[in-house]
């Protein structure tokens, strides 16, 4: 009796490098300008010198690298799982409160009514901070919920949306809807969360004042170097077999799940990971901006994410960051040129990308590349 074939070994593909020579290259710039470059032309050019960088492009350039970062989050779930949400600007103001609980508790008495209690609690005659503040003067604390809130939110959502294999449109409308719920809520006053006005007005972060030169380009490095760091552990994920399997979801679902993977666990994973960047992005964006409020979590914000994904590529990661640069450095310049035509701008933008680069500014780059070689 003669014994059966054994059959081949399947042999997978060998995952590409992080980065190609040119990309390392792009990177180390990029390094050197965030840490080196922009730190130099800020603190020791002088201000009348044309190559001085003021403070307002200081904080305007940390402000869109923390949208980098919702972009590059938007990215990994939308371009290489194939979930389009319309609600991550939930998770980014999340991160936003929890930050902005701790700089509050940081006034202490130098507030207007001298006060241990934030001033919107004296206002409203609140006698004692309520339970969900009770960490919010420990910067350690602070740091472990500005992960934990939006990622137990996003987990719990996830978890039921997913196990109902909810998907589509019908998973956009839904975050959308949980976002616009979530905007009810923060909106009244009773929640401790300073109702429409939101938390404004903070003086320190560790003790040490905000409204310092070196303070702002302390926030604006670390913002730089976190935008960097989840850049790289973004192309680690998806040149991995765990991203290898989000792409094979987004593309054919049916075939995953025929070929015994079941999704669910995958796309939880990547979607508590990306609610997670978001309330990170949402915790550099305070102290930064100096104001957050429940305007973070409305609907044009979250669709603003996506279309900064659209814009710059999908499925690139890089093609994100630049669109979150293009779309905010343009509505900067717009809102104070021609700020009547602004809308018109992003609505013409939207349809130009949907029309003519459906793989945007880094599809058409490529095209064109292609084209010449």
């Amino acid at each position: 009796m003669t014994t059966p074939p054994v059959p081949a070994s399947v042999t997978l593909p060998h995952a590409g490098p992080l980065l190609t020579r040119t990309g390392w290259s792009a990177f180390v710039v990029a390094l050197l300008v965030v840490c080196a470059v922009a730190p130099l032309l800020n603190l020791f050019v002088p201000v009348g010198s044309a190559f001085h960088l003021s403070d307002y492009m200081v904080g305007l350039l940390g402000k869109i690298m923390c949208y980098a970062i919702c972009a590059l989050a938007m990215d990994l779930i939308w371009g290489y799982t194939g979930i389009l949400s319309l609600g991550h600007g939930l998770f980014f103001a999340l991160g936003g409160y929890v930050m902005g609980m701790y700089l509050m508790r940081q006034i202490g008495t130098d507030g207007n009514y001298k006060s241990e209690l934030p001033d919107f609690m004296v206002f409203l005659d609140w006698k004692e901070l309520p339970w969900h503040w009770a960490l919010s003067d420990s910067f350690i604390a602070t740091l472990l919920l500005i992960v934990l809130v939006p990622g137990v939110v996003a987990f719990v959502f996830g978890y039921f949306a997913f196990r109902s294999r909810i998907k589509g449109v019908y998973f956009s409308i839904i975050t959308q809807a949980l976002t616009f719920a979530a905007l009810l809520l923060f909106f009244r006053n009773e929640t401790g969360l300073g109702g429409n006005n939101g938390f404004t007005d903070f003086k320190r972060i560790l003790g040490m004042p905000l409204a310092t030169q070196n303070m702002r380009m302390t926030l604006f490095v670390l913002t730089g170097l976190t935008l960097l760091g989840f850049f790289l552990w973004a192309r680690w994920l998806v040149n991995s077999k765990f991203g290898r399997v989000l792409q094979a979801v987004r593309d054919a679902e049916s075939r995953v799940m025929f070929c015994g993977y079941n999704p669910l666990p995958y796309k939880l994973t990547i979607w508590t990971i990306s609610a997670v960047m978001c309330g990170i992005a949402g915790a550099l964006y305070v102290p930064q901006v100096g104001i957050i409020n429940p305007g973070e979590m409305s609907t044009a914000a979250s669709i603003e994410i996506a279309v900064w994904a659209a814009v710059g590529g999908r499925a690139t990661l890089v093609g994100p960051i630049i669109g979150a640069f293009i779309v905010n450095g343009a509505k900067s310049w717009l809102t104070v040129t021609f700020p009547e035509f602004w809308l018109y701008f992003l609505g013409a933008l939207f349809i130009a990308v949907t029309l003519w680069m459906p793989q945007g500014v880094v599809g058409l780059v490529k095209k064109i590349r292609g084209a010449r070689a």
